[in-house]
């Protein structure tokens, strides 16, 4: 059975088998596809042993060179569905000094990309180049097409791990496995293979890399371990299969994901449009954000009030943006947890929401310790003072949506000893290589949105460096706090065996403390399993940057505030300049 169906992913193609030439594609596909293991076929489309005459150059006008036959049972689909050409022959030279070798490696190379154009295969392989400077280079000279794609030739001797890591970033379809690669045990004469190809083999699978089994060589004492001469990869096409197999199971956040990966989002700004409900049923689903919440808010209480004077005193406090309840219950709770009493003022500015939330308030019969008040917090004046203040203002970037604004509003009715859940929270940035991300803001045309940041499910992207600290906010805000007007340099060094590598922009994240030890975040060292709520957020580069081994990346980071909006500027000024991004808010702003 292909692996493709082995696990009920009917539209999966996981592991293909590259065949010599031949004439008869619709024999190669029953024999390996129809009637064998694997999923698609790779071969070349032009006979590999064709040379024209070099003393004179070709017409192809009518010429018909040897090409694998259409009309030989195979169909549209097939073709489309279930064949990956290459280019060949390998005597292609298109540099040569020599003018008819030149125009007729030109001419055959054109032929054949106007045939597999034609046929509609799903791919085709058109070039090998021996290093990632090569190929990055030929990128660059194609404007980094979005249809130039990767197919990785794995070696026997892999190169050191942050090396292979940044072809996480590139866009790889597929990774040709040659058989030299497998190793035979002395005893029972089975196949197998070393373990960093099986954790790269398990990498590729987790970037829906296409692997590709060459049947161009296979070594004769293998063939015993590969147990059927009509099939002589099936051995290697289950050391495939097992790696697949034995991977984490889907979990069902990663299924709802999945169509969401390296598609660039607008970020939110809470502070312009009001959340609609489909944002609130998506971030109430997050239990481990309330959960944390609902530890924090116990913590602060056993603190506040002690056991003694548990039945007498009632804590005063107020959620702001209160949302449809979901903090008011972890707030809730929480006082039924330590056995505190609260009253409650439940802040929220959006009028549809605060319907429901009142529903929420009157169906549990909370009327009698929750007080629901429709007000912006920077309007509403306090019956009393808080004790506790509790807010969800955190946006993926940690204060991009007004956090540090909106808390230091609602600091005038908070007691000088009170408490803020949460009480800081520090945002982070890190180099990617990110092709797709690129092309994606760069088809945006214009400058004024291909700058803006976005939210974004990062999946095929290379990290290059570890994060690093870029603003940090605490609350209460004390005297000698800094303004919200910030400016943070940042020198990323890239690692000595990472090779050269592109920086196409820049990841996002945050940690947040909410109340001394109880902390959450999304800073991908420490980043809390299963906290949903938010996206890293992706800050573009108009032009990427090449980056070397050992080199510095020097990243220039504000946070600017004017009387009506805040928005972020980055550049880059090491190894080369870039312009200053979003200059004066032009592509990206929050309103104030």
């Amino acid at each position: 059975m292909p692996l493709g169906h082995a696990l009920d992913n009917r539209f999966a193609q996981l592991c293909g088998i590259e065949v010599p030439f031949s004439f008869d594609v619709k024999r190669a596909l029953d024999i390996n596809v129809r009637h064998g293991d694997f999923d698609f076929l790779f071969c070349p489309l032009m006979y590999t042993g064709y040379a024209p005459n070099k003393d004179k150059a070709l017409t192809l006008n009518r010429q018909l060179l040897p090409y694998a036959g259409v009309n030989t049972g195979v169909t549209y689909g097939q073709w489309a569905g279930l064949v990956f050409a290459k280019i060949s022959p390998t005597w292609l030279d298109l540099d040569s000094e020599d003018e008819n070798v030149r125009v007729n490696a030109e001419a055959i190379l054109k032929q054949q990309i106007e045939w597999a154009s034609y046929l509609s295969v799903k791919g085709l392989k058109n070039m090998e180049v021996d290093s990632w400077e090569t190929w990055n280079s030929f990128r660059m000279l194609c404007d980094h097409h979005s249809q130039l794609v990767v197919a990785l030739d794995i070696k026997r001797v892999l190169p050191p791990e942050n090396s292979l890591k940044r072809w996480f970033g590139e866009p790889v379809t597929a990774a040709i496995l040659d058989t030299e690669i497998f190793l035979t045990k002395a005893r029972g004469n089975t196949l197998y293979l070393p373990k960093r190809h099986q954790k790269l083999i398990a990498d590729l699978f987790h970037l829906d890399t296409r692997i590709v089994i060459s049947e161009i060589k296979v070594p004769t004492s293998a063939q015993s371990a590969a147990g059927s001469k009509s099939q002589p990869l099936l051995a290697y096409w289950s050391q495939v299969s097992n790696i697949y197999k034995q991977r984490d199971p889907v979990s069902e956040q990663e299924r709802s994901e999945f169509y969401t990966r390296d598609i660039l989002q607008p970020s939110l700004r809470p502070s312009r449009n009001y959340s609609h409900a489909i944002s609130y049923d998506d971030h109430e689903k997050d239990l481990v954000k309330y959960l944390h919440y609902e530890i924090a808010i116990s913590r602060a209480l056993l603190e506040r009030v002690p056991d003694e004077r548990a039945s007498v005193i009632a804590t005063v406090l107020v959620v702001v943006g209160a949302g449809r309840g979901r903090l008011v219950h972890a707030s809730l709770k929480a006082a039924e947890r330590t056995g505190r009493k609260l009253r409650v003022y439940a802040v929220e500015k959006n009028p549809q929401t605060v319907i429901a939330l009142d529903e929420l308030i009157r169906a549990n019969n909370w009327d009698n310790t929750v007080s629901v008040v429709s007000s912006d917090v920077r309007d509403w004046s306090a019956p009393e003072r808080a004790d506790i203040l509790v807010s969800d203002f955190l946006g993926s970037f940690g204060d991009n949506e007004l956090s540090p604004e909106s808390l230091d509003a609602a600091q005038r009715f908070l007691e000088k000893d009170g408490i803020s859940i949460p009480s800081s929270y520090t945002s982070f940035l890190q180099p990617l290589t990110a092709p797709k991300l690129y092309q994606e803001a760069k088809a945006r045309k214009d400058i004024l949105h291909s700058e803006s940041a976005c939210l974004v499910n990062l999946h095929n992207v290379a990290r290059l460096t570890p994060s690093q600290q870029v603003f940090t906010f605490s609350h209460p805000k004390c005297s000698d706090n800094q303004s919200n007007q910030r400016y943070q340099k940042l020198e990323f060094r890239i690692p000595t065996d990472t090779g050269s590598a592109m920086v196409h922009g820049f990841a996002g994240y945050f940690n947040a403390t909410l109340y001394k030890s109880v902390l959450f975040g999304t800073e991908p060292s420490t980043m809390t399993p299963n906290l949903n709520t938010w996206l890293p957020m992706f800050f573009p580069l108009r032009t990427p940057i090449c980056v070397h081994r050992g080199s510095i990346l020097e990243v220039h980071f504000w946070r600017c505030v004017d009387s009506r909006k805040v928005w972020y500027e980055w550049c880059v000024t090491s190894p080369s300049s870039s312009p200053i991004h979003n200059c004066n808010g032009r592509s990206c702003w929050m309103d104030l």
